[in-house]
């Protein structure tokens, strides 16, 4: 069978919260509210399955915002994926989601559902707005009613360090179907940047305690661990050893940026990865997607610039996260802040 193919399309900037930490809104640089008309979606959708064509992969759909249920055509949008049966995943707010919408969700081919959670209650709607703590846990269980998978997905700063265990307790108790979090990239927002790659192995290792003995009890929850710098962790602690038939110069994980997804976003910006600042590798309502992806993508497999990670011997496996990088020290291949990998680590060569 053919491997899936994942585009993270933006349809709207359209959004009923105003989180500290997104990229849209936090820059101050948003202008207006930028959506697609539905030909512009029409034609971005049949750019994507060319490409997939030409690369021999299937499409899979990560629809997000904005909130894309905000859109006007999003309905219009599902019923084009599913005439060509095409599965996808929203990522949105949880403030429209009644029964009736989430069993009409299922209905279109909607799998998983996305929502986040970056706090407890009252730093939660500080992030995000008031009641938005509430209406995310009380949405899990409508969406798995109606059959859709949901995911928990916290962003990770020195803001919201001390909740990060408290988060997964709530989330296991609310019936979550997977949990994950990703680190917070510097935008313009205003939340504490400064976390040390010694307080984020820390916490990997609290929650990696916390994960096991979750799952050793039965817990239904998948515990997806996201964030590269797991690899790095799980190196250390024994869970992850380098192949021995690992071929020099293969990537065989890590960052997928320029290697397996990419960005689309409501003006038609395709970007290598909607988290690195000013990643825009052309344009889907101009530009021939596989076309970009062999010629624009190639800024970003460059893997010998990686400044720290070129001479790790987890370069294939690991390289950090390149977009907190890029929002830390302006560069993409620059070292990753919260790496603690270190001469004595004996890792590098």
């Amino acid at each position: 069978m053919k491997s899936y193919f994942p585009f993270q399309w933006h349809i709207t900037d359209a959004c009923d919260q105003r989180c500290r930490h997104c990229y849209i809104y936090s820059s101050h640089t948003q202008k207006k509210i930028d959506s697609m008309t539905y030909d512009e979606m029409e034609q971005t959708f049949y750019n994507c399955l060319d490409f997939c064509e030409m690369n021999d992969r299937l499409p899979y759909f990560y629809l997000t915002g904005g909130d894309p249920i905000l859109h006007p055509d999003f309905w219009k949008l599902l019923k084009l994926l599913k005439s060509r049966g095409i599965p996808f995943t929203i990522m949105g707010n949880p403030f429209h989601l009644t029964d009736a919408v989430c069993h009409r969700l299922k209905a279109y081919g909607c799998e998983k559902y996305q929502l986040s959670l970056d706090g407890l209650k009252p730093l939660h709607d500080w992030f995000r707005k008031k009641g938005s703590y509430d209406s995310t846990l009380e949405k899990i269980p409508v969406l798995k009613k109606a059959g859709i998978r949901t995911v928990i997905m916290t962003t990770v700063s020195k803001t919201n360090l001390p909740d990060i265990p408290s988060i997964i307790d709530r989330v296991v108790e609310a019936g979550a179907d997977v949990f994950a979090f990703s680190r917070y990239v510097p935008s313009g927002g205003n939340l504490d940047a400064s976390m040390t790659g010694e307080e984020y192995r820390a916490l990997l290792a609290e929650c990696d305690i916390k994960f096991k003995t979750y799952e050793m009890a039965g817990c239904s929850t998948y515990f997806n661990k996201k964030d590269h710098l797991w690899t790095l962790y799980e190196y250390e602690t024994g869970a992850f050893t380098i192949p021995k038939d690992a071929k020099k110069g293969m990537i065989y994980d890590g960052c997928n940026c320029g290697n397996c997804h990419m960005t689309i976003l409501p003006t038609g910006d395709v970007y290598a990865c909607r988290r690195v600042a000013e990643s825009k590798v052309g344009n889907a309502l101009e530009d021939r997607l596989a076309d970009l992806w062999m010629t624009s993508f190639e800024a970003y497999r460059s893997y010998e610039k990686f400044s720290k990670c070129a001479s790790c011997r987890l370069l294939a496996f690991c390289r950090g996260c390149p977009a907190v990088s890029k929002g830390t020290c302006g560069s993409f291949y620059g070292p990753d802040p919260q790496c603690w990998a270190d001469e004595a680590s004996g890792l590098f060569q």
